[in-house]
């Protein structure tokens, strides 16, 4: 009679780790990342959606209004600010929660268009968005490709993305996507990578259900089909020193927060607010200022999605 040994527990994160911004638990410097350009900004349109999905990082739901609704008001500083300092910036994403919630998602889309910029919208392509068809498709016919959209859809199969984002979710998704294609929006597809299948595996499962739908994407480019790495802010990572660039032969001008920032604003605030990046909306040591300007100093990598995401998973939202 042979024993099956145990699976060892996944190595959980010690609290000791990613506390100060200047060192390492060792000692050694941190690495930080300066900005380089502005090129995305990130508008988190507020962390209410109509899901509640099992791991959603930002903890999205019906209920949370831990950041609140972005209204125009809101956005036209910051596309007022680009212009005014000359800043570089040629994308503008809009992610949440459930962007097409927001009440004024029409008018900050169109100011955003209307200036040049290309915008990329971060949905679930499900209701909310549907019960928008007649202003995105007028969007559409006058901006075309410069407006984006990229869809959640967790797994190439029902069952597991039904597993992370609840039963009844598939169907809806896959009209919201058939319906983007059929009316030539420029589309690309966001999945997880935390299904014990290769990357290679993956783009092939979801190549076959894009041909099932005949959808206009194409599953081996990188850019129309993004598999983010997982993040679980519990789970154990190396803290990235200063000497990790070397080692591990990366660009610090490559990470995310390199080339864009995030503008939230919080339940009872006044004003609105510039972080970091897309991943790290509470953490009030990521709160940068209420400007871009005030927002362009360097971020020191005190949090576990920095290492993670970025710097180990390659990890990035932007497209710009």
């Amino acid at each position: 009679m042979t024993s099956t040994a145990a699976q060892p527990a996944t190595p959980t994160l010690d609290p000791r780790k990613f506390q100060d911004p200047a060192v390492t638990l060792d000692g050694s410097p941190r690495a930080s990342v300066a900005l380089e350009d502005l090129t995305t900004l990130w508008l988190n349109t507020g962390t209410l959606c109509n899901l509640t999905c099992r791991s959603c990082y930002i903890e999205s739901s019906p209920t949370n209004d831990r950041l609140v609704y972005l209204t125009l008001a809101d956005v036209e500083p910051y596309l007022d600010e680009i212009a005014r300092d000359s800043l570089p910036t040629a994308e503008i994403g809009l992610t949440g929660g459930e962007p097409f919630m927001a009440a004024e998602i029409i008018p900050i889309l169109e100011a955003i268009l209307s200036r040049g910029f290309r915008a990329l919208v971060l949905t679930n392509a499900m209701r909310p968005m549907m019960k928008l068809q007649a202003p995105l498709l007028d969007l559409h016919q006058r901006y075309g490709d410069q407006l984006a959209m990229r869809v959640s859809i967790d797994h190439h199969t029902q069952t597991l993305h039904e597993l992370e984002r609840g039963e009844r979710t598939w169907a809806p998704t896959l009209l919201g996507l058939s319906w983007l294609s059929a009316n030539g929006f420029s589309l690309n597809l966001a999945g997880r990578t935390c299904w014990g299948e290769s990357e290679v595996q993956a783009r092939e499962g979801y190549a076959r259900l894009i041909a099932a739908e005949s959808w206009r994407v194409n599953a081996n480019d990188p850019m129309q089909l993004v598999l983010f790495p997982e993040m679980d802010e519990s789970v154990d990572v190396p803290e990235i020193t200063t000497a990790c660039w070397g080692i591990l032969d990366q660009d610090p001008a490559a990470m995310m927060c390199a080339s864009s920032r995030m503008v939230v604003k919080r339940k009872g605030a006044q004003k609105a607010a510039v972080v970091a990046c897309t991943l790290l909306p509470y953490d009030p040591q990521f709160e940068l200022g209420e400007t871009l300007a005030e927002a362009s100093g360097a971020v020191p990598l005190n949090h576990p999605h920095c290492a993670k995401f970025c710097v180990l998973g390659g990890g990035s939202c932007s497209q710009a």
